[in-house]
């Protein structure tokens, strides 16, 4: 009789609880709380804008603060994103369970799994996930280890097999002894990586902060400058007065509305995916999947849903179907403990009406015999991998098998006369044909691919499993060159991967590591990448790429390092977020050419009132009814419109291309005015402010009018908004906007500056259009 292990000792548990060989989780902390506030509102553009908030403030005129506001909404939006993704974080955990079965003194007690410590004496059984790299001492079970790898085959486990932490045990029981624990645990390796900040791949964060960094570069110069020239002009200008228009002059710089305006409409985009089952872990990845060009698909939890069903039976020559059939659902129904290879044959034997035969013994499977078996009364039937059930003989069902097994796993179902003491075949067995099973192909998948297909979206399946395997559905679903397959074992250099996945489409036998590699190799030849998987072998891929999606049913580990999680499991769902993206991105590009327009206005006309000799044309509060009706509501409007056309070009480019002429003509329109009404018609500088003002509306409605074609509804209703907003500025609220009464000579240089930047604005806009227009021909 063998004696039952005793396992460790308290005194030797202590031992080692001192020398920290303890499971406990060796997180990689995420910024605090504190931290994340204080990042958000110690920034430079904060900082610049309080320091203008404070000049104000000295002069007393409170109204000319409003443009704080949006500053403050900016601040809290960050915020909340940054906490919501922390909290997202945190929760990344890969071995999910409470409790733990171990032997200590003899005896199985249930410790909490960060109380394990290494040589510790696991009990293990099905449904429970493997605590802690462990070896297996005594025992056979089949384990689950596709979180891990990606491979959906159950792997034996017997005397002397290694456990990995995070994998499951589907079938048997085993006790194991604990090898690693805490950090060097596998699955704590790769959550450790897969919690390292990120920073966001975002070409429009990254076009801001450009235009953040260039403004704060000349800011404070131009506005000393600009402020020394006004208050010691010799014209007279109070110390006020100078200042409020310094700070518009500057605050006109600060493209603050267009921050906020880039996080609402994201923000929006967001619900609406929520609404379509989409949940959204961060903002910014809605622009960058509409983006992609490469899009790498792990195959099981994608393509797959990751359930086994059976793909075809055959028989062999000279079999009879109707007996393979009955045999099958009766080897189903014989396994006590039947994995979802054994259910997938009996759910589909059940479908077909086959009633399963009485078992009178039943042998289970094996990692040795590589079977099993059942005796039926006087028939006796055994099913596994062919060349261990005929051994010699199998040669002369071999092609038929490896046809089958070009897309599927491929079991033999054999005839025996009975099975000795040992559980051995007695006798010559008779091949009756072969079970194919394979996991399940979404019924979406090959709909879903070809849309990413017609959208010059390059698609490449990266899977744990068999390449032949892969290949099979690669092509079943539609994936281009799935013929032509790559072992992942046989790249071992980054120079090997880096020209695999230039040239090969269908990946198997790949490593957690190297998927991520294969990521790098991509984005390192300017490839923009999304990778959707569900398993933790997938989470190094799936932080590493430039948009991550998981699946809801999928690893914890892979839900919370993804940026976005498919609710429904659905793969179904990416074009809808590929078609909000768009409409983001497309709507923002076309509003964000309104706020370049202000910030290159008043860029200009800042280092231009520094040469000039008179007072810079425009107050705080003047530039925040220019921003309301000209810039804001049409800028809001436009950018919640359906889009679905594709991205195009760079986002600076296309926004500054659309601003120039508006900011041009703006500029020549205050210059004239300056000269004319100061210099002929001796006109003050509440009248030249006033003509200022509403010639540069003019100019921000003519922009819009020309992002707004073809007109719709809503768009003329927004013009008519723009009008009368900015006309009820000019005459009920004149004395809040500082707008003066018209004369006679005002009316006359008004029409005329109107009409001559109108006929300007619009042959530069075409020429600007034309231009560039043919650029993005070039870069397609």
């Amino acid at each position: 009789m063998v004696e039952e292990p005793r396992g460790l000792t308290a005194a030797e548990v202590a031992e080692r609880v001192a020398r920290g060989d303890v499971n406990a989780d060796v997180d990689v902390k995420t910024r605090s709380i504190k931290q994340i506030v204080l990042e958000n509102i110690c920034t430079l553009f904060n900082a610049i804008n309080v320091i203008l908030a404070v000049f104000v403030l000295i002069t007393g005129s409170y109204k000319n603060m409003l443009f704080m506001i949006v500053i403050a909404c900016n601040v809290v939006i960050g915020i909340v994103q940054e906490i919501r993704s922390k909290i997202t974080t945190d929760r990344l955990s890969i071995v999910a369970g409470s409790h733990a079965t171990v032997v200590r003194d003899g005896e199985r007690v249930e410790v909490p799994l960060h109380e394990i410590v290494r040589d510790d004496l696991i009990m293990l059984g099905r449904g429970d996930q493997v605590p802690a790299d462990a070896v297996v001492v005594s025992g056979v079970a089949d384990v689950n280890e596709s979180l891990l790898t990606g491979e959906s085959n159950l792997i034996k486990k017997a005397e002397g097999a290694e456990l990995m932490s995070g994998s499951f045990v589907n079938a048997g029981t085993v006790r194991a002894r604990v090898v690693h624990v805490g950090h060097e645990n596998y699955a704590a390796k790769i959550s450790a990586e897969a919690k390292q900040h990120k920073k966001v791949n975002s070409e429009i964060m990254n076009s801001l902060n450009r235009i953040i960094k260039f403004v704060s570069f000349v800011i404070f110069p131009v506005g000393a400058l600009l402020f020394v020239r006004q208050f010691f002009s010799g014209e007279g200008v109070e110390l006020n007065n100078a200042i409020l228009s310094t700070v518009a002059a500057l605050v006109g710089m600060i493209p603050e509305g267009l921050i906020l305006l880039t996080s609402t409409v994201l923000a929006v985009a967001v619900i609406r995916l929520a609404k379509s089952k989409v949940l959204v872990q961060q903002l910014y990845c809605i622009e960058t999947l509409a983006r992609v060009d490469t899009l790498c698909l792990d195959k099981t939890g994608t393509i797959t849903t990751g359930a086994m069903e059976v793909a075809s039976i055959e028989t062999v020559d000279g079999a009879d179907e109707a007996e393979l059939c009955r045999a099958l659902a009766s080897l189903a129904a014989a396994d006590e403990d039947p994995n979802e290879t054994a259910q997938a044959v009996a759910e589909h034997c059940a479908a077909g009406g086959f009633e399963p035969l009485p078992a009178s013994r039943v042998v289970p499977f094996s990692s040795d015999k590589k079977w099993s078996g059942a005796a039926f009364g006087d028939r006796a039937y055994v099913m596994g991998a062919g060349k261990f059930v005929l051994g010699d003989a199998f040669a002369v069902v071999e092609e038929q098998a490896a046809a089958l097994a070009a897309t599927a796993r491929v079991l033999l179902v054999a005839r025996v006369e009975g099975f000795d003491e040992d559980g051995g075949i007695v006798g010559a067995p008779v091949p009756l044909g072969f079970v194919a099973i394979h996991d399940q192909i979404r019924s979406t998948a090959a709909e879903t691919i070809g849309y990413f297909k017609d959208q010059g979206v390059t698609v490449n399946v990266i899977s744990g499993d068999d390449p032949r395997t892969v290949a099979g559905i690669a092509a079943q679903v539609g994936v281009d060159g799935a013929d032509a397959y790559v072992d992942a074992t046989t790249l071992e250099t980054p120079e090997q991967v880096a020209e695999a996945v230039e040239r090969y489409h269908v990946f198997g036998r790949v490593k957690p590591e190297q998927k991520k590699q294969f990521v790098v190799a991509l984005q390192k030849r300017g490839h923009v990448v999304a990778m959707t998987g569900d398993g933790v072998n997938d989470t190094l891929a799936l932080k590493q790429a430039d948009c991550s999606v998981a699946m809801a049913a999928g690893s914890d580990a892979a839900r919370n390092v993804a940026q976005l999680v498919l609710v429904d499991n659905d793969f179904a769902s990416m074009p809808k977020v590929v078609a909000e993206g768009r409409r983001s991105i497309n709507n923002l590009q076309r509003s964000a050419s309104l706020f370049l327009v202000k910030t290159l206005l008043s860029m200009t006309l800042a280092v231009l009132f520094v040469l000039l000799p008179w007072q810079y044309p425009f107050q705080p509060i003047q530039m925040t009814l220019i921003s309301a009706f000209t810039i804001g509501i049409p800028s809001f409007v436009l950018a919640l419109e359906p889009n679905k056309d594709r991205i195009r070009g760079r986002f600076l480019e296309n926004v500054i291309v659309k601003s120039i002429p508006g900011a041009v003509c703006a500029v020549l329109a205050v210059l004239t005015v300056n000269v004319v009404g100061r210099l002929a018609l001796g006109f003050d500088y509440g009248q030249v402010s006033t003509l200022c003002v509403l010639l540069t509306a003019w100019v921000g409605a003519m922009l819009i009018v020309r992002l707004s074609v073809p007109f719709t509804p809503i768009r003329t209703a927004l013009l008519v908004v723009v009008v009368g907003g900015t006309v009820l500025g000019a005459t009920l609220l004149h004395g809040l906007f500082g707008i003066v009464p018209f004369t006679l000579e005002m009316t006359v240089l008004f029409v005329a500056c109107a009409v001559g930047v109108a006929a300007v604005f619009h042959w530069l806009y075409g020429v600007f259009g034309r231009w560039h227009g043919a650029r993005l021909a070039k870069m397609a």
